[in-house]
């Protein structure tokens, strides 16, 4: 999906919320529960601009249909390199309807989890919880 990786690219959060289909379910890889919905997603993507550093997309994946996309990632935390990829789904308007994270390694997402506390708190307006 070239649209949400230039967004990205671009650190374009407009344009990132703009791609979000309103009933978005978020799965992260470090919480147990997804998240649901079009301004918790957007917040979620907001934080982890400010968590990730040297993010960069290096490959990505598209199915035959045009609706499934896989865009694997590097970037790093705290000097460790982390390696991820988003998993997008499409809905019928063309929007993200379904979007997953995956990172490893475990000592990485670790991190991201810790960080993640801090700026998602930030975001949303409230403190983060104790770890």
């Amino acid at each position: 999906m070239q649209q949400f990786r230039k967004a990205v690219e671009a650190d374009d959060h407009d344009a990132i919320a703009a791609l979000l289909a309103e009933d978005v379910v978020f799965t992260s890889p470090v919480a147990f529960a997804p998240y649901r919905g079009k301004p918790v997603t957007a917040a979620i993507l907001r934080a982890v601009t400010r968590v990730f550093q040297d993010f960069r997309y290096v490959r990505t994946v598209d199915d035959v249909g045009g609706r499934d996309h896989v865009l694997f990632f590097t970037a790093t935390i705290d000097d460790l390199t982390v390696h991820g990829c988003d998993v997008l789904h499409l809905d019928d308007d063309g929007l993200i309807d379904d979007f997953t994270v995956m990172v490893r390694p475990l000592r990485a997402a670790q991190a991201l989890s810790a960080r993640m506390a801090v700026e998602f708190a930030a975001e949303m307006g409230t403190s983060a919880p104790d770890a």
